[in-house]
């Protein structure tokens, strides 16, 4: 069954949020459900839509697995900077294109200064398959 969705309602809609009208497939029982949770509560399917919407996004974009999706696929530039901004916000973005830019830069070539033990000298020595 196809449904039509606008993304925003009147109510709620800022100067900027220009409505959509969205159209896909969905099972029937789904859309069932759904019309019969918009007359439960005296709304409309669009209304319920949008609210599912919105819930999910806000939900997915507050999960640590998604900021570092986001961060990982920006890092390796299969995100642009306008993308990772729409998908983690603007001060999230932000510093991702900060802390990539660090990593781009070469690092820094400081020799550790000969009287200072920055170990306490608590070393541990670790063998790797390398070493051998």
């Amino acid at each position: 069954m196809i449904l039509c969705a606008e993304l925003a309602h009147e109510i709620e809609m800022s100067a900027s949020d220009d409505p959509r009208r969205v159209h896909f497939q969905s099972p029937e029982y789904l859309v069932d459900r759904l019309d019969a949770i918009a007359d439960l509560f005296d709304k409309d399917r669009t209304d319920v839509l949008v609210e599912a919407m919105r819930e999910y996004i806000e939900d997915t974009a507050d999960s640590e697995t998604f900021q570092e999706l986001v961060a990982t696929k920006y890092y390796d530039d299969q995100l642009d900077f306008d993308t990772a901004k729409q998908l983690v916000g603007a001060e999230t973005a932000q510093r991702l294109r900060l802390l990539k830019s660090d990593l781009a830069d070469e690092p820094l070539d400081i020799a550790a200064p000969d009287d200072v033990d920055i170990y306490d000298e608590n070393v541990t020595t670790v063998v790797t398959d390398d070493d051998q």
